[in-house]
């Protein structure tokens, strides 16, 4: 049985945060790990995770897409192969620069990253109807405050963007 932040531990019990936020990644994780298993076959979870910061950020170089995802050249290079092996992304010449190569998603990868997506999208949005108006309110202004001192920006409305799971590399969305 799941435990309860009791009342006399108090709004600002550090640990009764961390504890409830520990609980809630649980169930994310879950939602998350269920939205991929129909591509599961195709992609891991990290490779996922690159198709995410290329369909946010388009094109990148390879030193550029491994330094997003916090992984060593060798380690995206290995994953942006066994993508292109997939169908899910290309290397295409920089325009700007003919000596280089960029990555990219291809048609099929982004296809994958809005599939996944959208289930990801229903199944929160169904546990989020099991909620009271006033608590999805409270919910709402207490995630919007952890997501900002995590650094992390702001998801588009359902209807303003593709990516409305993020992923997104903490150092661009911190202006590095």
């Amino acid at each position: 049985m799941a435990e309860k932040a009791q009342p006399s531990q108090g709004m600002d019990d550090v640990d009764a945060v961390t504890r409830a936020v520990l609980t809630a990644s649980r169930l994310l994780v879950a939602v998350s790990a269920r939205s991929l298993a129909a591509v599961e076959d195709r992609v891991t979870l990290p490779q996922f995770r690159l198709l995410v910061v290329l369909s946010t950020h388009g094109p990148a170089k390879l030193v550029e897409l491994a330094d997003r995802l916090g992984v060593k050249p060798s380690t995206a290079m290995r994953m942006v192969d066994r993508l292109i092996a997939a169908g899910l992304t290309d290397r295409q010449t920089n325009p700007d620069n003919r000596r280089e190569t960029v990555l990219q998603l291809t048609l099929e990868g982004s296809r994958l990253v809005e599939d996944v997506t959208t289930r990801r999208r229903q199944e929160i949005a169904s546990i989020v109807e099991r909620l009271a108006p006033e608590q999805r309110a409270t919910l709402i202004g207490a995630l919007t405050a952890f997501t900002e001192a995590g650094g992390e920006p702001p998801v588009p409305a359902a209807d303003g963007g593709l990516y409305p799971l993020g992923w997104t590399d903490m150092a661009a969305s911190q202006g590095s």
